[in-house]
């Protein structure tokens, strides 16, 4: 399970360290992608299967499903973590999410997340606000 909250260098060729804890949840090789514009995800392998199973029964005549999907596909890359634990993020998907020089990785239950510092301390803040509306949402599902 992939939980908690890091922050990690990252150096001048684009390589992060991903904590101990992370990497026994993702393996040697994992996935990463942009989802939403604001920070990238990484799943493991069987993660990435399984979400990818439910993006190939998106409807083939649903517009908005496929630009999802083709933006989605055509941004994610393997990573494989080097001998000192590190993984080199694309320079395309660094320039996405305007990650310089320190990222914030964070645990979402069976997705890592890499966050520019700035974007991630400006969400929690947008977010936290709306805590209570937050807590009515989650009863509404169930939780």
């Amino acid at each position: 399970m992939l939980i908690g909250e890091y922050v990690h260098a990252v150096d001048a060729k684009g390589r992060l360290f991903v904590p101990s804890k992370f990497r026994e949840s993702l393996g040697e090789r994992f996935i990463v992608t942009c989802e939403t514009g604001f920070c990238l995800s990484a799943y493991s392998p069987e993660e990435w299967a399984a979400f990818s199973e439910k993006l190939r029964a998106l409807p083939k005549t649903d517009a908005v499903a496929q630009a999802f999907l083709r933006n989605f596909s055509s941004l994610a890359c393997e990573c494989e973590l080097d001998k000192q634990g590190r993984i080199l993020i694309p320079q395309n998907l660094r320039e996405i999410i305007k990650l310089a020089n320190e990222a914030v990785l964070i645990g979402k239950l069976n997705v890592m997340e890499i966050w520019s510092p700035a974007t991630w301390n400006g969400y929690r803040q947008k977010t936290s606000s709306s805590f209570d509306e937050t807590l009515k949402k989650m009863a509404e599902w169930g939780i």
